[in-house]
C-alpha cells in the first residue's frame, strides 16, 4: 500500500494541474489532451516490458523502478521551460512507471490464500487511490504557492526516499523472498485454464475500454469546472479529489464483493453503471449534485481495478501472470493516451455535451457486446 501510494505522487499530479499548466502555455483542449495522452501512451508502453521482466527477474527491481524512476523523472518535468520539453519528460516518467503494476498484483497473489485475493489487491489499490485523493488537494496548494513546477519538485523528493528504502527493506524480508521464488519459479508453472482464451480476452477488452473512457473523460473534469461553471483553478483540482477519495473504500469493497459475487457479475454492473454517470456530467448542475456524480464515477473506477486483476490472476498460469497483466496495463493505457486527445478534439468542435454523450453510449455498447461472451461466468 506505502509503495502503491509512492508510485501515484507523481503520475497523480497532471490532471489536477492541467489548468495551471494550460494558463502558462495558452494551450487549447486538444494540446491540453496531449500532457495527459503523453504520459499515458509511454506509461501503457511500459507496461509490455516491465511485465515479461517481472516473470523472468522477480518484482523488486521492477517495483523500485517504478518508484523511483518516475519520481526522478517527475522532478525533470517539474525543472522543464517549455511545452516540448515537459511533454519529453512526462514519456520519460510513464516508461518508468510501466514496471510497478505488473509486478505488485502476483507479489500479492502469492502471499494469501486464493479465496481473498480480491481483497488484498483492493487494500493494496486503497494505497495508489490515496495519492489521487490527497495529491490534487496537496498539487493545488503547492501550485498556488509556487506554481505548477513546485508541486512536481516538492513531490518527486520524498517520493524517491521512499523507494530507495523500500528496496532496502523488500530485500531484507524473507517472506518476500519465499513469494518472489514462487512467482519466478519454473517448477510451480500450471497450465492455464482450458476454453478460457475468448472470455479472457473479452474480459481485459470491456475493463480496458471502460478504463480508458473513464480516465480520458475525467482527465477533462477540472477544465470542465473552469470553463463551463467558471469555478477557481484550485477548487476544480479540489473536486478531483472525490473521484479518487472513492478509491479509499471502494477498491477493498470491490475485491471483497468479487471474492463472494464472482469477478464478472460484479463486473458487468459496473461497466454497464458507468455510460449513464458519464452522460449525466452534461445534466448535473454544480454543487451537491456534481459532487455526488463525481463520487459516483470514483466507484465505479476503482470497484472495477481489483476485480480485473482477480480475474487475470485466476484465469493465467503463474509463470505468465505479469506478462498478461503487463498486456492488460498497457492496453488500458495506451486507450487512455489515444481516446484524450480525441476527446479534446470533439470537445473542441462540438462542445462537452456532445462529447460526454459519445463517451457514455460507447461504454454501454462495449460492455453489451463483452456481456455476451461472458454472460453466465461467475470467474
Amino acid at each position: 500500500m506505502l509503495a502503491h501510494f509512492a508510485h501515484h505522487l507523481l503520475t497523480a499530479l497532471p490532471v489536477p494541474l492541467l489548468p495551471f499548466i494550460r494558463d502558462e502555455f495558452a494551450l487549447d483542449y486538444t494540446q491540453s489532451g496531449l500532457i495527459i495522452s503523453a504520459f499515458s501512451l509511454s506509461y501503457g508502453i511500459g507496461q509490455l516490458p516491465s511485465g515479461w521482466l517481472t516473470d523472468r527477474i522477480g518484482p523488486r527491481i521492477l517495483i523500485t523502478l517504478g518508484i523511483c524512476g518516475v519520481a526522478l523523472s517527475g522532478l525533470l518535468v517539474g525543472l522543464s521551460q517549455t511545452y516540448i520539453l515537459m511533454i519529453v519528460f512526462l514519456v520519460l516518467m510513464g516508461l518508468a512507471g510501466g514496471g510497478y503494476h505488473p509486478a505488485a498484483p502476483p507479489l500479492i497473489s502469492a502471499s494469501v490464500d486464493t479465496k481473498n485475493q480480491g481483497r488484498a489487491l483492493g487494500l493494496h489499490g486503497s494505497g495508489g487511490s490515496a495519492s489521487y485523493f490527497l495529491v490534487p488537494l496537496i498539487g493545488a496548494a503547492i501550485a498556488t504557492a509556487w506554481g505548477w513546477r513546485g508541486s512536481f519538485i516538492g513531490l518527486a523528493i520524498p517520493a524517491f526516499i521512499f523507494g530507495a528504502v523500500f528496496y532496502v527493506l523488500l530485500g531484507r524480508r524473507s517472506d518476500m523472498k519465499k513469494a518472489e521464488h514462487r512467482i519466478t519459479s519454473s517448477l510451480e508453472r500450471t497450465p492455464p485454464p482450458q476454453n478460457h482464451l475468448r472470455r479472457l480476452v473479452s474480459f481485459i477488452i470491456l475493463s480496458t475500454f471502460t478504463q480508458a473512457v473513464i480516465f480520458s473523460t475525467i482527465s477533462f473534469v477540472p477544465l470542465f469546472m473552469v470553463d463551463y461553471f467558471g469555478v477557481g483553478k484550485e477548487t476544480a483540482a479540489a473536486f478531483m479529489a472525490l473521484i479518487f477519495s472513492c478509491g479509499l473504500w471502494a477498491s477493498p469493497l470491490g475485491g471483497y464483493l468479487s471474492d463472494r459475487l464472482g469477478r464478472v457479475p460484479v463486473m458487468l454492473v459496473a461497466c454497464f453503471a458507468a455510460g449513464p454517470l458519464i452522460y449525466l456530467l452534461n445534466l448535473v448542475p454544480y454543487g451537491l449534485g456534481m459532487g455526488a456524480l463525481l463520487i459516483a464515477i470514483g466507484i465505479i473506477m476503482y470497484t472495477r481495478m481489483p476485480i480485473s486483476e482477480a480475474y487475470i490472476i485466476g484465469q493465467t498460469s503463474k509463470h505468465h501472470r505479469s506478462t498478461i497483466l503487463g498486456i492488460y496495463y498497457f492496453t488500458g493505457m495506451e486507450g487512455s493516451g489515444i481516446l484524450t486527445p480525441v476527446i479534446g478534439y470533439l470537445i473542441d468542435q462540438f462542445g462537452f455535451y456532445t462529447s460526454f454523450t459519445i463517451a457514455g453510449a460507447a461504454v454501454v455498447t462495449i460492455t453489451l457486446a463483452c456481456s455476451i461472451f461472458l454472460w453466465g461466468s461467475r470467474d
